[in-house]
């Protein structure tokens, strides 16, 4: 068994080696997150706009913003859960999926202003173009008001969510603190423990959805200390990614 799960893990390890030299030998990944960040922020500001046009009361934009704050730390949590587990490298996608995987490895981002760091942020979320593409369509087909409110925050703050992660681990200005003791950004504290236990606090904005996450983690997921996170052990070169 030892010996299975050993030849296992070296055959990882070669193919996230693999996946990641394509990653920084082709330029044509960084062109991929480029254009998909420009598409997510583009669509972002359109909706936005959108939401000056609906007939709805003020105090609708107030609770659905409360509701979406929610949501959109459960979702980006259970995205950050699948991708930890996922070790497809071979595949079409295997390239940004090791590269989403040095942020165990590296975990601290490079300085950048908040704008570059959403916009930047905004290109690995691959899931959000037809998550955005939908929300626009059912806006020109007149869906419920009220539902496409929800929908475009959702969308709006899975961005702002990488923002709140790049502060937990790079800034210490007092407003930032002022904002995780909150509990509206993402704590030093709270985030921790996914780097440092396994299998752990996946949610990025907040952190509040993670009791839930953490329940669909243990019940459906072995954890990355003893699964990808050994894949990256072989691999001695530096990530040279913005991200964390």
């Amino acid at each position: 068994m030892t010996s299975n799960f050993q030849q296992d893990i070296k055959q990882k390890q070669e193919a996230f080696n693999t996946a990641i030299q394509a990653y920084h030998n082709f330029e044509y990944y960084g062109y991929v997150y480029k254009t998909v960040s420009i598409f997510n922020v583009s669509a972002q500001i359109l909706l936005f706009l959108t939401l000056f046009t609906f007939q709805i009361a003020v105090y609708w934009y107030l609770i659905l913003f409360i509701v979406a704050y929610y949501l959109t730390d459960f979702i980006n949590g259970l995205v950050h859960l699948y991708m930890d587990n996922n070790d497809d490298y071979e595949t079409i996608f295997g390239p940004f999926i090791a590269s989403f995987h040095l942020h165990h490895k590296t975990p601290k981002y490079r300085d950048n202003n908040l704008f570059m760091i959403y916009f930047n942020e905004s290109g690995p979320k691959f899931w959000l173009v037809p998550y955005l593409t939908t929300v626009i369509l059912l806006s020109y087909l007149g869906a419920n008001e009220l539902f496409l409110t929800l929908l475009i925050y959702i969308g709006i703050l899975s961005s702002v969510a990488e923002v709140s992660h790049y502060l937990c681990h790079n800034s210490k200005a007092a407003w930032v603190r002022h904002l995780q003791d909150l509990g509206l950004l993402l704590s030093k504290n709270h985030h921790n423990h996914h780097h440092k236990d396994d299998n752990k606090n996946y949610a990025f904005l907040n952190g509040m959805s993670d009791p839930l996450i953490n329940y669909i983690a243990k019940r459906y997921y072995g954890g990355y200390v003893h699964g990808t996170d050994l894949h990256f052990e072989a691999y001695n070169g530096l990530d040279t990614k913005n991200r964390s």
